[in-house]
């Protein structure tokens, strides 16, 4: 069987952040509070999948992730995201934005 790496075995600190602050990303999953954003029940959904959000701020945990504060603007809750659950709507490819046609010209209203 061939050695291969999960995401949590890997060290992403080591190299640049995927976003940036400021960046509008989108939410890959839905997301629900674990226990850890008061004022709200554990289980309770915060972040809705494909709800769009603003990197406010980037932070480390076990000095091994980035952690993304995303800022939803729907909701307004702030909730600590990792990479692998966003999207940037900043930086898409061109081949993306092809495809998106006229939902590309919606996305950059929400600027």
């Amino acid at each position: 069987m061939p050695d291969i790496a999960r995401d949590d075995d890997v060290i992403e600190i080591a190299h640049p952040p995927r976003f940036e602050m400021g960046e509008r990303v989108i939410s890959r999953s839905v997301v629900r509070n674990d226990g850890t954003y008061n004022g709200r029940d554990i289980g309770e959904v915060l972040v809705h999948k494909g709800e769009v959000g603003f990197v406010r701020s980037i932070g480390t945990f076990l000095q091994q992730f980035y952690i993304y504060a995303v800022e939803f603007t729907d909701s307004g809750h702030r909730v600590g995201m990792r990479a692998k659950e966003l999207c940037t709507l900043d930086h898409l490819p061109e081949e993306v934005l092809a495809q998106l046609g006229e939902r590309a010209a919606q996305l950059d209203s929400l600027r």
